[in-house]
């Protein structure tokens, strides 16, 4: 297996290990941990990349899982926020929803012969999507510990958990729509 290949793996292996820190209430700063390795798994997302095309071994394989990776990194997010009540499900099914709908039309093309690749809208709604869970994460964290150590009490005076988090929020969505639009305008032959 490829070292591209196994960057990918650690990304799935990781994807359970956040939402344990994130959901298990007992864990000491729990979502700040959460936090972290979900940073670490977006990490090994571009790395993954980074190493196939550097060592020439981009394989069909490795694009499928890469695609599986990225997909149960931000669904497990989304579904842990959604159960925590940190995120609107309304926001969940619009990231969801244009998840499914761009694969689906991945794999129409693919059945003529046609490759979708990756394009920069697609990367900016990630990079979106992936700031969007850390703002989240970092503002219930700030909240729920706030009351418990001085320090957490003065950043939270200074620090707009609130409003970077809808920002980050909108941010994502909005690029979530625009390039699932592109997709589908760009390659509409495919289902015509």
């Amino acid at each position: 297996m490829s070292l591209a290949n196994k960057l990918t793996v650690v990304r799935i292996i990781l994807v359970p290990v956040f939402m344990i820190f994130l959901l298990v209430k007992i864990i000491p700063f729990g979502e700040l941990w959460a936090a972290l390795i979900f940073v670490l798994a977006a990490v090994t997302d571009g790395l993954d990349g980074y190493y196939a095309r550097k060592m020439k071994k981009v394989t069909r394989f490795g694009k499928f899982l890469d695609t599986l990776a990225d997909k149960l990194l931000i669904s497990a997010a989304l579904i842990s926020l959604v159960a925590l009540n940190a995120l609107n499900p309304w926001v969940a099914f619009i990231i969801v929803s244009r998840e499914f709908a761009v694969t689906g039309l991945r794999l129409l093309a693919a059945a003529e012969g046609i490759i979708i690749a990756a394009n920069p809208w697609g990367k900016l709604k990630t990079i979106a999507q992936i700031c969007m869970v850390l703002a989240i994460i970092i503002e219930m964290f700030i909240y729920t510990a706030a009351g418990k150590t001085l320090w957490l009490k003065t950043l939270l005076t200074y620090y707009p958990a609130a409003e970077i988090s809808l920002v980050a929020l909108w941010s994502a969505v909005i690029l979530t729509i625009i390039s699932g639009i592109y997709y589908f305008y760009h390659y509409k032959k495919v289902i015509y």
